[in-house]
């Protein structure tokens, strides 16, 4: 799995800003949300799949939009572990309905259940994206406005190539992550 490969890479690389605690945090975030809203592990991983191919869209139509190095602010921005209503809109615009809808139908999780998680969700995915990210001060970072490294971020990358076998499933990442972490 290339995208779980340079996520465990990006862990023991001290040039990127992944560690196993951020893992861990992520994994324990995911979780709790999941217990929160009463879906089992494989609903969660269900929800995690189809809200990933969302958001490689969302992300792809940005870079078309704004070039790449928007992409990178808009994941290091929208990052975290708290839940973060606005996200949804800064990634999805108005198509946020078409998203519940489109994740709900591919999970078998129904629509409430998935609008009320998004807003926790898609923070703790950026999270995971970011994760790739290169450290300022790391060779080959730049610093480009807002103090966002540039310079490239290969999980990002590898999630976002269209080229690639289309394994870009975070439910996954997620769930071998989580076994990584046990």
């Amino acid at each position: 799995m290339p995208l779980l490969d340079l996520l465990m890479g990006a862990v023991s690389n001290p040039n990127q800003q992944a560690s196993s605690n951020q893992l861990g945090t992520i994994f324990n975030t995911v979780q709790q949300l999941s217990g929160n809203h009463g879906v089992d592990a494989s609903a969660t991983q269900a929800i995690l799949s189809a809200l990933g191919g969302q958001v490689k869209g969302a992300l792809q139509q940005q870079s078309q939009t704004n070039g790449p190095d928007a992409v990178s602010s808009i994941v290091s921005q929208l990052s975290g572990m708290n839940a973060n209503p606005s996200a949804i809109g800064a990634l999805f615009g108005g198509n946020q309905q078409q998203v519940v809808q489109a994740v709900s139908q591919q999970s078998g999780v129904n629509a409430g259940t998935i609008q009320a998680m998004l807003p926790a969700l898609i923070p703790v995915v950026m999270s995971v994206l970011q994760s790739g990210a290169l450290t300022q001060g790391a060779p080959g970072a730049q610093a480009v406005p807002g103090g966002n490294p540039a310079g490239g971020n290969p999980l990002l990358n590898a999630f976002l190539d269209s080229d690639r076998d289309g394994d870009t499933d975070l439910g996954d990442i997620m769930s071998m992550a989580g076994r990584f972490m046990q």
